[in-house]
């Protein structure tokens, strides 16, 4: 009655009687340290051939390519790449595509969640149709349109070709920030907005007081979203940023391939793959957070 009993009582793959077995327990332990350790080598090894690459010379990575430590540390590759090639240039203009990116993607992702979910006007529904219908749109079928309209703004008849603007702009009209947003600030409990209102608050101190400290966690995520999205970006800034001078690593990186050697090259790629790992480190919490509350929310 009483194993019956526990087993009823536990809902796991394991049962308690199976964790008391010293055979069953060693057994369990092994897989997962093996499972630990597989998933630590595949997650890491690249990061770390690469180091090794990027620290070692040529000869020395094609002569033991499968060694993950180098020999010696041989600094001189950075050194190389940021100096002879001008590696620091283009990792600046990266910056700036970024951080362009990232205020204008906030900013209108939560104001369009703002205006779309506590707002509510006369045929938001409608509105939040149409952006959610655009993510059933290839990318490549807009590509045509947006580059007609990055050469000949309407409106300003203006050129934004060879301008961070060319990149910013596309980047902050995203569709699944706005959703996101939206839903998030949806979530929230209606008679806070509703008390503040009773207070005389108004639409923009709303806003600023009670939905942006409200919502940080959520902005941690738009805002991992909208770098990590700018940052891995290609075809787009090799069409509207032709000028090697405005150009980020991303297409840069293509191009040092066939012009740079292989060990200051495997520097260069290493100080690319960095920077995503960065950037989550700096947002992971507010990432978690958002993940824990989505979950907490649907429970």
């Amino acid at each position: 009655m009483r194993r019956a009993e526990e087993g009823q009582g536990d809902r796991s793959v394991l049962s308690n009687l199976d964790r008391r077995d010293p055979v069953k327990r060693m057994l369990i332990t092994v897989f997962i340290t093996l499972v630990v350790m597989s998933l630590i080598v595949v997650c890491a090894g690249p990061m770390l051939w690469l180091f090794k690459a990027a620290t070692s010379t040529t000869n020395e990575t094609l002569g033991d390519p499968f060694s993950l430590w180098p020999s010696g540390l041989h600094l001189e590759n950075f050194v190389n790449i940021w100096t002879q090639v001008e590696f620091g240039k283009y990792f600046l203009n990266t910056v700036w595509v970024m951080l362009g990116s990232l205020v204008l993607g906030v900013s209108v992702a939560t104001t369009g969640g703002y205006w779309l979910a506590v707002l509510k006007p006369k045929g938001s529904g409608f509105v939040s149709a149409l952006i959610l219908a655009t993510l059933f749109i290839p990318g490549v079928i807009s590509l045509v349109s947006l580059y007609l309209t990055v050469i000949d703004l309407p409106l300003l008849g203006i050129s934004l070709i060879d301008t961070f603007w060319a990149v910013w702009l596309p980047a902050a009209a995203n569709a699944v920030n706005v959703l996101i947003v939206q839903r998030y600030f949806a979530s929230l409990p209606g008679e806070i907005f509703e008390a503040a209102r009773v207070d005389g608050a108004g639409p923009v101190r709303v806003f600023f007081s009670l939905v942006l400290p409200m919502s940080r966690p959520i902005l941690g995520v738009v805002a991992l979203l909208t770098l990590v999205g700018a940052y891995k970006e290609f075809l787009w800034p090799l069409l509207v940023l032709p000028s090697p001078d405005l150009q980020p690593i991303s297409v840069v990186l293509p191009r040092l391939a066939s012009t740079t050697e292989f060990a200051p090259f495997m520097a260069a790629l290493f100080i690319s793959s960095i920077v995503p790992i960065a950037v989550f480190l700096v947002f992971q919490r507010q990432f978690l957070q958002a993940a824990g509350n989505a979950g907490a929310l649907k429970g």
